[in-house]
């Protein structure tokens, strides 16, 4: 076994990745990753005995959601950029360490070894160094809610938002799974805590993005091309995107935007970019397609890289920044000082490339985020109380390559004309180009954004539950049919069990870290299930 990994929806056979990643990491990549979280944890351990003592390090609060993001899936491929992480990272764990004594030491805190030990310690310290399933499956499920918090802390990070609250139970949490004798019941109750804190991470990102870029509208979205040489951007970060935009405005360059950067388009400081044109694409999984025909530079600011195939034809047009990663490619480095990033090399290259070829036309409609449904709270009430309205359908999450998954276009289809979709993420191309049409003037598919953005799923819900005056938010008529692929959508998932909401069916696959004593414990207390097919599920939900 040169590697093992099973944090994906994808992972190979349902079980795990042992040879390569189905997402595209060699095994050394996957080795580092591991050990890169391995030291994490270490350093998670000396910050929380500093912070105890009124004395944490700010540099550490950091590192620590930036390294995690650096193994979430999809993020960064790039072997010799993790191997520096994790080199700064013993720098670091040995400066804490001096600082502070503590009583039970793990062997997280005392690994000092040199880049030759790494690939021999890594093997030692990934997923199977926990010997009984249900603890391991346990731990990977906190470590993966911990990955997906970290994606959201740093949004939130960027745009000058920050949480001493979270930062503390992330490093208490991977701190916890340390412990040889931490207990199933113990793990239980870090899964919840970890669900609670998750809720209040997305919050967190979502003050930060609408007071920086204001509520998203109800914007149409161009799904075309100009005759301008363009940039694409993919990811989520819109930190990013706005300081592209600031050093492409009035050079003749085009900004388009590629999979879970759609939303971008919604945010009115962004919109008012002229030069933000478009959409371009679907979901992240079809880049090796359509890359090709965009002939420009493409920018990936977070996870959703796919490797390219080795003769493609856009290997070179690829460029990195933030957690990302991927051999070959050119990184733009981090801000320093207070200023922001230096986009010259990727601007001077679109001008040397020729404008994107269209892969269609149209528009797409988007923009449904809490502050506009609950400005319609009134219409979707009067819909809903006179059967307008019969039931709405959460549909967030990931989009992934797997067959299966055209069963939520199918589900889509399917639904009955008086439904609506709630969506969030890139699940939604699977149906966002669908002629679903409305209800009383209320598109059935109502897009909040991107992942980062199911919070405001979560605010719908509550709201609705307020008008309805229901005492329980499980006897809205709504129902959670989502599509997962990653850690982000691992941690939506346990935010909605701290919120209270069950039956939550997941596919198209449950995950393979969960044990099956584990899956029976949320199947039992949260009625958490999987998916058959869209007929009968439709049947089901609507009895």
């Amino acid at each position: 076994m040169s590697m093992f990994c099973y944090q994906c929806q994808e992972t190979a056979k349902g079980t795990g990745c042992i040879l390569s990643g189905v997402c595209g990491k060699t095994p050394e990549v996957a080795n580092m990753q591991d050990l890169l979280l391995f030291v994490v944890r270490g350093i998670a351990v000396y910050n929380e005995a500093l912070r105890k003592e009124g004395r944490s390090s700010a540099q550490a609060d950091k590192f620590i959601f930036d390294a995690l993001f650096v193994t979430i899936t999809n993020a960064n491929f790039d072997k010799r950029a993790i191997i520096e992480k994790i080199k700064k990272g013993l720098e670091l764990k040995k400066d804490l360490g001096s600082q502070v004594t503590i009583e039970s030491v793990p062997d997280e805190c005392t690994w000092y070894g040199d880049e030759s030990e790494f690939e021999e310690k890594a093997q030692t310290v990934g997923v199977l160094r926990t010997p009984n399933e249900d603890i391991r499956s346990l731990k990977e499920l906190v470590h993966y809610g911990i990955k997906g918090m970290a994606a959201y802390v740093e949004h939130a990070y960027n745009l000058g938002y920050e949480n001493p609250e979270i930062f503390a139970f992330m490093q208490h949490a991977l701190a916890e799974l340390t412990r040889e004798d931490i207990t199933v019941d113990e793990l239980i109750t870090l899964t919840l805590t970890t669900g609670n804190y998750g809720v209040q991470a997305m919050a967190q990102l979502d003050t930060a993005n609408t007071n920086h870029y204001g509520n998203p509208e109800i914007s149409e979205v161009n799904i075309g091309v100009r005759n301008n040489p363009g940039i694409l951007v993919s990811g989520h970060d819109l930190k990013d995107i706005e300081e592209l935009l600031q050093q492409t405005e009035g050079t003749g360059i085009d900004i388009y935007t590629h999979s879970e950067m759609l939303p971008a388009h919604y945010y009115p400081r962004l919109k008012q970019y002229k030069h933000l044109v478009g959409n371009y694409g679907n979901a992240w999984w079809k880049q090796k397609e359509e890359f090709e025909s965009f002939n420009g530079p493409i920018l990936f600011t977070t996870n959703c890289i796919v490797p390219p195939r080795p003769n493609a034809t856009y290997k070179d047009r690829i460029y990195t920044t933030g957690a990302t990663g991927l051999e070959g490619a050119i990184h733009i480095p981090e801000r320093k000082n207070g200023k922001p990033k230096d986009f010259s090399i990727i601007i001077e290259h679109a001008r040397r490339c020729q404008p994107p070829v269209a892969i269609e036309n149209g528009t797409i409609v988007g923009g449904f985020a809490h502050a506009q449904v609950i400005a319609l709270a009134d219409k979707v009430v009067e819909a809903v109380k006179s059967g307008a309205i019969r039931k709405f359908f959460v549909m967030a999450g990931c989009d992934g390559r797997m067959k299966s998954r055209s069963y939520y276009t199918e589900f889509a289809e399917k639904l009955p004309a008086d439904t609506v979709i709630l969506t969030a993420g890139c699940a939604k191309y699977r149906y966002n180009k669908l002629p679903l049409g409305d209800i009383n003037g209320i598109p059935r598919v109502l897009d909040a954004g991107q992942c980062n953005d199911s919070y405001s799923l979560a605010i719908i819900a509550m709201k609705l539950q307020e008008v309805f005056g229901l005492k329980d938010i499980n006897d809205l008529p709504i129902v959670y049919n989502i599509a997962w692929y990653e850690q982000k959508a691992v941690i939506v998932l346990l935010a909605l069990l701290a919120l209270g909401v069950k039956k939550i069916h997941l596919g198209p696959t449950l995950p393979a870290f969960l044990s099956p004593n584990v899956k029976q414990v949320l199947i039992d207390n949260f009625g958490i299930g999987g998916i058959s097919t869209a007929d009968e599920d439709i049947a089901r939900f609507l009895a």
